[in-house]
């Protein structure tokens, strides 16, 4: 059976089981700690907020607590799973300029399953809470998001010759996370007060098993040999995969020419420091939990799904200022400048409706990801597409990781006194892409793509002028 050259559906499918246990993850340790730590049953109720009723100050203390606890929690799981990922990410991604982007999909699918059934076991048998790190732990071990991320960008980069498609495409697959996440979400506040916490992780299995078997027995490998201008390596079986990331890595920088380097670093220092802020709307969900919002399972999804928008609008952004001739700067600046402006206004919500509101600000706020992606994507030759998306996956996972940490450390510390407090740092980080994008503005200097061993030259100002006029489908 003939193969299809469409890798949206397994992001689909990815991103709607993911988030269809994401919000659980928090809110099912966050009820495990309260009993734990208060020897009581979680309140619940049909209200739109917890709130009511339970203003005491021993109430209060317990939410402190517990909300302490929690942040601690995601600390821990996050730490301990981030090297694997991180070292997964680098090896899998990179060594499918030769071995084929496939297993960069399928083995972080595998990490997936592997992590929906532990904590359907936990949840199922009632078991300790802390094994769900060990859970995290062993599903790194087979890759992580950034693998799976990275094998589909190099994927679609292998299957798009011009920039403007690939920069639609891109922005594409974060706009199908996006909506889909958004529907899991939905989904997840129902199950979960309908059904509780198990059959929304066996869903979630089962999703991922027929994904597995897409990526397996349908979708078809892009890389059927080593490129042409590939780096050829000699030398034991076992040290090929390690050997072709570290000299692919090097050549992606070795073999531009000065300034496309300089350009490709200060490019990927923003792409890092935005993700890194990007880290701060990790705290939604236990911002949400605690006063004076307290939202119930029911209201954090709704929150979850109205989030959605923002890939949408981001995507539509994406499209629209391309299709006008928006130097691609500027609209990566006006994505930073949209999460500033949300993050500065979250400290100061305190309504239901203000929460759901504070989204508005940030429509635009996923523009710059699939943006740079796709600006260094053309600095590099297309047998570098593999070891230019293993180091941005394993620095985005590197950042994510550590954003979570940073984040939630602050949030721990902060929350007594100001929950808000680590939404006002993650918009000062944000200065740091805009500082970068300045310099690289003043440098103005040309932006390269080498295609079969002949160079083009974009400047950062043209280069989707040029393609203005294309009208190739997003979907080759």
């Amino acid at each position: 059976m003939k193969g299809l050259f469409l890798v949206e559906p397994v992001v689909a499918l990815y991103a709607f089981s993911s988030f269809l246990i994401y919000p659980l993850v928090q809110q099912y340790v966050y009820r495990r700690l309260w009993q734990q730590l208060t020897n009581t049953t979680y309140p619940i109720s049909g209200d739109t907020s917890r709130c009511a009723g339970n203003s005491s100050s021993n109430q209060s203390s317990y939410h402190e607590e517990v909300q302490r606890q929690a942040s601690l929690f995601s600390l821990y799981s996050d730490l301990l799973s981030t090297i694997p990922s991180l070292i997964v990410t680098l090896l899998l991604v990179a060594y499918s300029d030769r071995g084929g982007r496939k297993i960069t999909i399928i083995m972080p699918l595998i990490g997936s399953l592997i992590y929906s059934l532990s904590f359907l076991t936990v949840s199922y048998f009632e078991l300790n809470v802390y094994l769900l790190v060990g859970s995290s732990l062993l599903s790194s071990l087979f890759g992580g998001l950034g693998t799976f991320l990275g094998g589909c960008y190099a994927y679609i980069a292998d299957l798009c010759e011009d920039g403007h498609q690939k920069t639609l495409r891109m922005a594409g697959v974060d706009m199908m996370i996006g909506l889909l996440s958004g529907v899991a979400a939905v989904s997840t506040g129902y199950f979960l007060r309908a059904l509780g916490f198990n059959w929304p992780f066996l869903t979630a299995a089962l999703c991922q098993c027929v994904i597995l078997l897409y990526a397996i027995f349908i979708l078809e490998e892009t890389v059927k040999k080593a490129p042409a201008d590939a780096v050829i390596l000699n030398g034991p079986p076992q040290n090929s995969a390690t050997k072709h990331m570290i000299y692919g890595v090097y050549n992606m920088f070795a073999r531009a020419s000065p300034k496309c380097r300089t350009v490709l670093v200060l490019l990927i220092l923003t792409f890092i420091s935005f993700s890194f802020a990007w880290g701060g709307t990790s705290l939604f969900t236990l911002y949400e939990l605690n006063k004076p919002l307290c939202w119930t399972e029911i209201l954090i999804g709704y929150g979850a799904a109205l989030s959605t928008t923002v890939f949408l609008a981001s995507f539509m952004g994406v499209s629209a200022l391309t299709y006008c001739g928006v130097p691609q700067l500027l609209i990566v600046m006006m994505g930073i400048l949209s999460v500033i402006s949300g993050m500065v206004m979250l400290p100061f919500v305190k309504t239901t409706l203000l929460m759901f509101l504070v989204r508005v600000p940030m429509l635009l706020s996923i523009m710059p990801f699939p943006v740079l992606r796709s600006m260094m994507s053309k600095i590099v030759s297309k047998s570098e597409q593999g070891a230019l998306f293993a180091c941005l996956s394993f620095l985005d996972s590197l950042t994510a990781n550590v954003a979570s940490a940073v984040f939630n450390s602050i949030y721990a510390a902060t929350v007594a006194w100001y929950p808000g407090f680590a939404f006002l740092v993650s918009a000062g980080v944000c200065a740091i892409p805009l500082f970068v994008l300045g310099v690289v503005g003043l440098i103005g200097v040309d932006v390269g793509e080498e295609d079969k061993n002949q160079e083009r030259v974009y400047t950062v100002e043209e280069d989707f002028a040029e393609n203005q006029n294309d009208s190739s489908p997003i979907l080759a």
